[in-house]
């Protein structure tokens, strides 16, 4: 009993140093920025000062905090969750109606066969008709009001607690369904007046969320697709939230009230017009998806080539990119609450999430799924692949930034000068808004079965502590 005492000390004392080494690790960061950019030390400044509002930033991590636990805490969550889980795996195999017409007897073979990115090309036969047909259905239900609709209500929410401003509170919430390029078209004609720090609160929410039509992607890899859309909406006021802390407002918005603010309309003159164009749509995001596994794995494949050469003079020809990303993240996977014999490998996903993209992290993690059924390779456990999950949601990547600037670019032309360098900034608060997503995931999951357990007794709003 002793000895278990002193462990789980030593354990909280590794914890706190890794925590207080983190912190370190950022001021320094803020240092060194400020010494090369003049403009990072007014942001330091305010940091340290009164020019923060502390209310959105407050707010947003309460509202992360507060879904986190009605979906990982409470009963009624659970059940809503295990029904949306239902209604989108429903939802997305729609798609293969279309896909068995395209792709033929591929397709009925490889449909239902989850986390195998390693072992055949799921692209064509996975992605891209989900992408296409997810599309569409957005852009039907656009053309009706009903996303506006959604938009609205979640922004009212935003904007009532966090008292973020009307475009800000729009484009985060417009961000849990749409991808970047929706969102921004969705407030193009604003964005030219934007502030600088509205211009990064949009930026970083798109980062640190994911599109409606990429889920599907990710749940043909075998991840859970109820913590997928929780992992989404937990991070929309996040996003705020730490956009607000690392660039906070010093200019005057012409955008703070609803009435300020209205949602472009759709110019399409039925139904099918807009599922068409919807779909048109999906084609630039299928292409952007290709283009980026491609070059990026080939990058991968070459980095690893690199690795293993120099490695091999030093006789460690084993070396490559996603075992130095499993040793740099380690602790931040530990602090997120992975367990520590799971953590190097959820490093490894953080890692290849960060340098190259959600997708190919997400195929590797439903290989580590997949092997706990199997008994091959690797795996993680059920918790570890719960944290992941919400650390991995979001395009807070380094292959985003790019994507970013060529659609912000054209739609705002007047703001070109100043996307490139708050671009790069809302990277780093859009990864960690993510990353507390997952820590909060880390300190609220419990095994589902406890929950139903424990709420047997007292149906409803039945909590677990």
């Amino acid at each position: 009993m002793t000895f278990k005492k002193d462990a789980g000390r030593n354990k909280s004392i590794l914890k706190n140093a890794l925590i207080l080494v983190l912190i370190c690790l950022y001021a320094a960061y803020l240092i060194v920025a400020c010494i090369k950019d003049f403009e990072a030390a007014i942001i330091l400044v305010a940091l340290t000062s009164a020019t923060v509002r502390w209310r959105p930033v407050i707010w947003g991590l309460v509202l992360q905090f507060l879904l986190g636990f009605f979906v990982l805490r409470t009963y009624v969550g659970l059940i809503i969750f295990e029904w949306l889980n239902n209604v989108i795996v429903r939802l997305f195999g729609y798609s293969s109606a279309g896909a068995l017409f395209l792709f033929g007897d591929d397709y009925r073979e490889h449909f239902f066969a989850f986390a195998r990115f390693r072992e055949y090309h799921p692209f064509k036969l996975q992605v891209l008709p989900i992408v296409f047909y997810f599309s569409a259905l957005i852009s039907v239900l656009y053309y009706w009001g009903v996303m506006q609709v959604l938009i609205q209500k979640m922004a009212w929410l935003m904007q009532r607690t966090m008292q973020t401003t009307a475009i800000e509170s729009i484009s985060a919430a417009g961000n849990i369904f749409f991808g970047m390029s929706e969102s921004s078209v969705m407030i193009a004609p604003y964005l030219d007046v934007m502030t600088k720090s509205e211009l990064h609160a949009v930026i970083t929410g798109g980062l640190a969320t994911v599109a409606g039509a990429t889920l599907g992607g990710y749940i043909f890899a075998g991840i859970d697709p109820s913590h997928l859309i929780a992992a989404s909406v937990m991070s929309a006021p996040a996003a705020l939230a730490i956009s607000k802390l690392a660039y906070p407002e010093t200019e005057q918005s012409k955008l703070i009230t609803e009435s300020d603010v209205e949602l472009s309309k759709r110019t399409e003159r039925n139904v099918v017009e807009a599922a068409a164009n919807g779909a048109a749509m999906g084609i630039s995001l299928v292409l952007n998806i290709a283009a980026n596994l491609v070059a990026f794995l080939s990058l991968l494949a070459l980095i690893n080539a690199l690795l293993g050469y120099f490695g091999g003079l030093i006789g460690y020809p084993q070396l490559t990119f996603e075992l130095i990303c499993s040793y740099v993240f380690m602790p931040l996977a530990f602090i997120m609450g992975v367990e520590w014999g799971d953590c190097q490998l959820v490093a490894e996903l953080i890692g290849l999430k960060t340098f190259l993209n959600e997708f190919y992290a997400y195929g590797v993690m439903g290989q580590y799924i997949k092997n706990r059924d199997t008994g091959d390779g690797p795996t993680l456990s059920v918790r570890s692949e719960v944290i992941a999950t919400y650390a991995l949601c979001g395009f807070s990547n380094i292959g985003s930034i790019g994507m970013i600037l060529g659609i912000l670019g054209p739609l705002a032309p007047k703001q070109r000068k100043v996307l490139s360098p708050v671009a790069l900034r809302a990277l780093f608060a859009g990864s960690v808004a993510c990353f507390t997503t997952a820590c909060i995931a880390g300190i609220l999951y419990v095994p589902e079965e406890f929950i139903q357990t424990n709420s047997t007794s007292t149906p409803g709003m039945t909590t677990v502590y």
